[in-house]
């Protein structure tokens, strides 16, 4: 990995942070507790309690990506970054860019 490309993967896993981090404050709104005191009806309170379940499940995922992307942030700057932490091969530079916090190469992610 070059030194550009380094420092334009460093750029977009600074950036996916800062969007990952908003996501993460929208998320954890629409996962606050459902009042019993609200007169929405029983289905909508139904509706309202499967939306809040899935928003919880997308919160856990994306608390575990901003997770990862830290982690890659803090690593970047290593000799063995963009390395298959499996195979030790290079991770293919498009996965990398699309997928900072990838630790795995595609074949390795596959198994």
């Amino acid at each position: 990995m070059t030194p550009s490309d380094r420092q334009a993967l460093k750029q977009k896993i600074e950036a996916a942070i800062v969007s990952t981090t908003e996501k993460v404050k929208s998320l954890e709104e629409l996962t606050k507790p459902i009042s019993p005191e609200n007169s929405i009806g029983r289905v909508s309170r139904m509706d309202a309690i499967n939306n809040k379940s899935v928003a919880e499940a997308s919160l856990r995922s994306t608390r575990q990506k901003l997770s990862k992307l830290k982690i890659a942030l803090s690593r970047i700057d290593n000799e063995d970054f963009g390395n298959c932490a499996f195979c030790k091969n290079p991770i293919q530079p498009g996965r990398l860019m699309y997928m900072p916090e990838s630790s795995r190469c595609i074949r390795c992610a596959d198994r």
